[in-house]
């Protein structure tokens, strides 16, 4: 089965530059969008699809910069015994070092056989395919592959749809199923001729008076038509190609009638059975069409799950159930760092694959702000809500996610993604300290800690810093969704019996929350939880803190714009 070990891009649509060493099963591209992640998938196509010609434009060319060539180069291992053949390729064969990621400039000992073809697209636009190799260029040899060989490795290609692979077209999977032994040309001619001499012209009678002034005028012109000129099937315009024959079910319905998603699964089992044939198969947005079950039979088809790939899958993905259905060593986190794209295998972060599963949505974001709780999660949700309305540019919009750190686990979970090459910001209480080391190996890679002052946790920070009426209001929905008797007794427990809910409310009536009393009702709503639900917290947000935003004291707004603005930030 031959498999892409290096792929090289220069200077091509999204891509100045990329060097990635893709596995040799499922590699599933993930990230947020724009990231480069279909330019990959072309650049693979482009570079080993069986084509006599491409047509290129400015466009393509990174930054519509012609004057730097377009290079897609891509290095095959696992060579059959055609592609190692010594008279065809042998001054072009190079060692692959697994260990190193290195190509070596023929093969030894210890490495792999390989060959690397290269797409080159120069300023003229004309596309021109070579096999490299330090040997032949000192040899000033140049070659391309055999086409029997070029057409027998090119990859399959699953796009939006895919009705031409359950047909006989060339390149599909089926004629890669059957060999090309598909030879059906004889028997199209056939039908194409019995077609044309079915034809009755008797039966277009409309066409009866044209034809008598197209022979008059034909005669008059000295054209030699003979008697009468005929309205018959031209010849030449009667053509059956492979498509022509396609997959039809037991009544005869076509198959490319189906729906797209078990037209999709459909294709990816035959592509399956074709795995001797065909090894490469690239598959653009993997979950279009698919209800998340099945988005994990179409997995199971490709052989995520086999110890032994049974092909290699190269992918794109937008969707939580396949990142969480993958292994970390299937997830291909695509990149841009310096202006260069990296491709990171999620693995190579560690033991990640619980992080991973738990938070599937964050892999697909721009920027993650890991929120200590769900109260946290929902003021954040509550604010863009309210925001949002007003105007400004949502959460979402600006490619962030939200992720729970659970307590304790916030900083261990901040690291694991900002590990993954995520931009990661913590939101927490400052009630408690953070753990030491934790915090200095986030804040090291980059990280950004937003907290409460005063070593308060976020309900007393809003008791704190929302004006009088919001506070009530804030007090009222605590009451809401706790129930009045359980909020009295836990005002009397916290005051150890001096204050009663009804004398705070009393106070908030006459003269406003004392500093003392907001203080009272802060303790009582962090220890008991008065509003610790995300739905809660968001109503809190949405409702009470976002339109007393503007008059709320800085403790509570100076922390809030901090995150605000690095989620903004990161979309810039």
């Amino acid at each position: 089965m031959t498999v892409v070990r290096i792929l090289e891009i220069e200077n091509f649509r999204a891509i100045k530059k990329l060097r990635w060493l893709p596995g040799p099963g499922v590699n599933c591209l993930i990230g947020p969008g724009d990231s480069g992640k279909s330019t990959i998938l072309d650049a693979i196509d482009l570079c080993l699809g069986a084509r006599r010609s491409l047509s290129f434009t400015d466009v393509d060319f990174h930054g519509i910069d012609f004057d730097h060539p377009i290079r897609i180069s891509v290095t095959l291992g696992a060579l059959d015994d055609s592609l190692k053949n010594i008279d065809a390729y042998g001054d072009f064969l190079v060692g692959f070092n697994a260990g190193t990621g290195i190509v070596e400039p023929e093969p030894g000992a210890g490495i792999e056989t390989a060959l690397t073809l290269q797409l080159t697209v120069q300023s003229d636009l004309e596309p021109e395919w070579s096999l490299v190799s330090p040997r032949a260029l000192a040899a000033g040899r140049t070659r391309n592959l055999n086409w029997a060989d070029r057409t027998r490795i090119s990859p399959a290609r699953l796009g939006v749809t895919g009705g031409s692979h359950l047909t006989w077209r060339r390149g599909s999977v089926l004629s890669k199923l059957t060999e090309g032994k598909a030879d059906t040309s004889s028997e199209l001619t056939r039908l194409a001729r019995e077609m044309r001499e079915a034809f009755d012209q008797t039966e277009l009678t409309e066409l009866d008076g044209s034809l008598k002034l197209i022979t008059a005028a034909a005669t008059e012109m000295g054209v030699p038509v003979g008697a009468a000129v005929q309205a018959l099937i031209d010849a030449g315009s009667v053509s059956f190609t492979g498509g022509t024959i396609s997959l039809h079910d037991a009544n005869g319905i076509p198959l490319s009638s189906l729906g797209l998603g078990s037209s999709r699964l459909l294709i990816a089992a035959l592509q399956r059975k074709a795995a001797d044939k065909a090894t490469t198969f690239l598959i653009d947005e993997l979950e279009y069409g698919l209800e998340p079950h099945r988005i994990i039979r179409l997995l199971g088809a490709l052989g995520a799950k086999e110890e032994i790939p049974p092909l290699q899958v190269f992918a794109t993905s937008h969707s939580p159930t396949t990142v969480t259905e993958l292994s970390a060593h299937q997830l291909q986190i695509v990149r841009t760092r310096g202006g260069e794209h990296v491709v990171t295998r999620a693995s190579d972060a560690g033991d990640v694959q619980g992080t991973i599963r738990a938070h599937a949505h964050a892999l697909l974001a721009t920027s993650v702000v890991v929120c200590e709780g769900g109260s946290e999660i929902g003021l954040m949700r509550g604010l863009d809500q309210h925001f949002t309305a007003a105007g400004e540019r949502s959460l979402a919009a600006c490619g962030a996610t939200l992720v729970n750190g659970n307590g304790d686990e916030t900083f261990n979970r901040a690291n694991a993604l900002q590990s993954l090459g995520y931009r990661v910001a913590i939101l927490r209480d400052s009630d408690k300290p953070a753990p030491v080391t934790a915090e200095a190996t986030f804040l090291a890679g980059g990280g950004k800690v937003f907290a409460w002052g005063g070593g308060r946790a976020l309900e007393q920070e809003l008791f704190a810093a929302l004006p009088d009426g919001p506070a009530g209001e804030l007090l009222e929905l605590a009451i809401e969704v706790k129930d009045r008797a359980l909020v009295e007794a836990h005002v009397k427990t916290i005051s150890n019996g001096t204050s009663s809910l009804n004398d705070l409310e009393i106070e908030a009536l006459l003269h406003g929350f004392s500093p003392d009393s907001r203080v009272l009702l802060g303790n009582a709503a962090a220890r008991f939880g008065w509003l610790k639900t995300i739905s809660a917290m968001e109503t809190a947000g949405r409702t009470i803190v976002g339109p007393a935003y503007g008059e709320s004291n800085a403790s509570l707004t100076g922390v809030m714009n901090g995150v605000l603005d690095w989620v903004e930030d990161g979309a810039r």
